[in-house]
């Protein structure tokens, strides 16, 4: 019996390193979540977009909403031309494999899709950033199992399409989806907390006045 140290070796045996697409995945997998921190906090600071629509925040979050999902679905197609090119492991394929990449597959996309049923468009594509602010955090399911079920249930999902294709490479891209968006976590937890926090600080100072002016 192989030892895991043995079996990851082989799995590694079968990444091509070599090809162009493996490289332009992992390239599209980083760029996605850099693209919307930068543009997102450059709206928080200025609200360039928001003033480009007219002083429309939500018009304007929307747009952005639409260039993150566009840009998801290239990032797909370009990490199913990356697994289309890469060896198949004989470990990844079978009734046993194709069975965990279909669970994977299908709780990645019920936490993907009942966190922006949860959180709405604005919620769920930084609308927090241009001002649209939820009246309250959500604590239900998905976020009852993890704090940022997007982005795990996204990364179920790489991992479920690269067992299906029977792809290592597709587990190298997978924990390279997770190590970008724990980073993105880092940078993005505490700027929407900061962001929450200075909305409370607002609002019990409003109440402050409003109760010296009953008073007076």
């Amino acid at each position: 019996m192989s030892s895991p140290v043995e079996v990851l070796t082989d799995l590694v045996n079968y990444v091509d390193f070599s090809k162009t697409s493996l490289l332009v995945s992992a390239g599209a997998i980083a760029f996605n979540p850099t693209f919307w921190n930068i543009v997102a906090r450059r709206e928080h600071r200025t609200r360039f977009m928001t003033r480009a629509f007219g002083g429309n925040a939500q018009g304007a979050c929307y747009v952005l909403a639409a260039t993150i999902f566009s840009l998801g679905l290239l990032r797909d197609f370009l990490y199913e031309r990356a697994l289309r090119d890469q060896p198949t492991h004989p470990l990844l394929v079978g009734d046993v494999p194709n069975y965990i990449a279909y669970a994977l597959l299908a709780f990645g996309n019920i936490l993907v899709v009942s966190s922006t049923w949860r959180l709405g468009i604005t919620g769920t594509f930084l609308g927090d950033y241009f001002g649209i602010l939820m009246d309250s955090m959500v604590t239900g399911f998905p976020f009852n199992v993890t704090s940022a079920p997007m982005y795990y249930g996204s990364t179920m999902s790489f991992l479920g399409s690269a067992i299906l294709y029977g792809k290592p490479a597709g587990l190298f891209l997978t924990l390279w989806v997770l190590v970008v968006y724990i980073v993105a976590i880092q940078f993005e937890n505490p700027f929407t907390a900061g962001i929450y926090a200075k909305r409370e600080r607002e609002r019990a100072k409003a109440g402050g006045k409003s109760e010296e002016k009953k008073e007076l």
